[in-house]
């Protein structure tokens, strides 16, 4: 059985914007994060691709994968992800091997197939309607551009060409875990935002699962938001932050991370709670004891190899510490666990 003392951990970032805050001090939060779970042994800090949304710094994804690399030294650090049919995947090979160049061994490239916007920005992006139509054949292309050039082949990515970057497949539906087990690539499945196909996706994965020389076997990463806090009220208190992100997301109006506060009663109908509590039907609220119990029952119910945290939380403070918890759980969890 899976237990978070026998997994890696990683982080899921998205350079939050908080109200009143900034664009520089969201990414300098980043890097500071990414410093902070680096020396707590944190595996990977990856970014995700968003546009138009207030609350989000890190449209320009490539380029802040870039800047945090630059600020770390052991941490994997990627996209989480790439949204391809926004993008020629030569682009995509030229920028990730640019990378890869940069800072060797260390960038991993999620890719995912839907917009991370809405529609009309999407045109603005100059995104074709039918793009994730493509995405399987996007999805080799792109695998092609970064390994090694075939005799003949007159377009090549320079640099990424041959540099192996490892690419991996991100999902919330059962689409990209049938054509990532197709494939022979490791799967992320993004629990964090979209829970409900979870574990069909998970077996469907590893049922059909194809092995290659990138992945012998299935390996599947699972997003989950977790808010932890030294108490389980505090940890409650917090979480009124990403329920009104969530719940203004809902109506179509996304802002900023608003502050916490004291209760959601009054903010929301019957059924924009039922919307934001199917929204967060994954997420782990509470303090260290709360979030310990509730992790390894997911990580166990899953048999995840891997978990990626999302925390979406208003202070900076709140949220390395909620990591640290996380830290701390799972070292203290591989000390009491039984030796094989």
């Amino acid at each position: 059985m899976q237990h978070l003392a026998k997994i890696p951990i990683s982080v899921l970032d998205l350079s939050p914007i908080k109200e009143g805050g900034t664009v520089a001090e969201s990414f300098r939060n980043s890097v500071d994060l990414a410093r902070h779970v680096e020396a707590l042994g944190y595996r990977r800090f990856w970014l995700a691709e968003h546009h138009n949304i207030p609350g989000i710094a890190s449209a320009a994804t490539a380029v802040l994968i870039g800047h945090v690399a630059a600020a770390t030294t052991s941490l994997r650090v990627g996209a989480g992800g790439i949204m391809l049919p926004n993008h020629a995947p030569l682009i995509i090979a030229e920028q990730f091997g640019t990378l890869e160049a940069l800072y060797p061994g260390r960038i991993d490239l999620g890719l995912g197939r839907a917009p991370g916007t809405d529609q009309l920005t999407s045109r603005a992006l100059r995104r074709d309607a039918s793009a994730a139509d493509d995405f399987p054949a996007q999805v080799q292309e792109l695998i092609a551009l970064l390994g090694p050039p075939h005799p003949g082949q007159r377009v090549k990515a320079i640099p990424g060409a041959d540099s192996q970057v490892p690419v991996w497949l991100l999902g919330s539906s059962t689409f990209s875990a049938k054509l990532a087990a197709l494939l022979g690539l490791p799967f992320a499945f993004a629990a964090h935002f979209a829970p409900q196909l979870l574990h069909e996706a998970l077996h469907l994965y590893r049922e059909s699962f194809t092995p290659s020389a990138v992945c012998p076997q299935p390996y599947a990463m699972v997003g989950v938001p977790v808010i932890a806090a030294d108490s389980d009220e505090h940890a409650r208190h917090l979480s009124t932050s990403a329920q009104q992100q969530i719940l203004n997301l809902l109506r179509n109006v996304p802002t900023p991370v608003p502050p916490p506060i004291r209760t959601m009663d009054g903010r929301w109908s019957p059924a924009e709670r039922a919307a934001v509590e199917r929204f967060l039907g994954a997420a782990i609220i509470g303090g260290p004891e709360t979030v310990e119990a509730k992790l390894n029952a997911f990580i166990a119910a899953t048999a995840a190899d891997e978990i990626i945290i999302y925390s979406s939380l208003y202070r900076h403070e709140d949220r390395r510490r909620s990591y640290e918890i996380v830290a701390d759980i799972k070292t203290s969890n591989a000390a009491t666990a039984p030796q094989p």
